[in-house]
């Protein structure tokens, strides 16, 4: 029977880079309450398109 990778994993990669991302565009963030917000939408979405350019990339 064929091993399959185990999605969990991936899920905490994934993870990994949404906290990581949300640190650094928190701290990038320029006073006030909607730069913070929109800090945490780029995290929650920075590590697909960063993915998305490693594949094209990879061509």
């Amino acid at each position: 029977m064929a091993r399959r990778a185990d999605p969990v994993a991936g899920q905490a990669i994934y993870g990994l880079g949404m906290f990581g991302a949300w640190v650094w565009f928190w701290q990038e963030a320029s006073a006030g309450f909607w730069p913070h917000v929109w800090a945490l939408v780029e995290g929650v979405f920075w590590p697909a398109f960063m993915v998305y350019d490693a594949f094209t990339a990879l061509g």
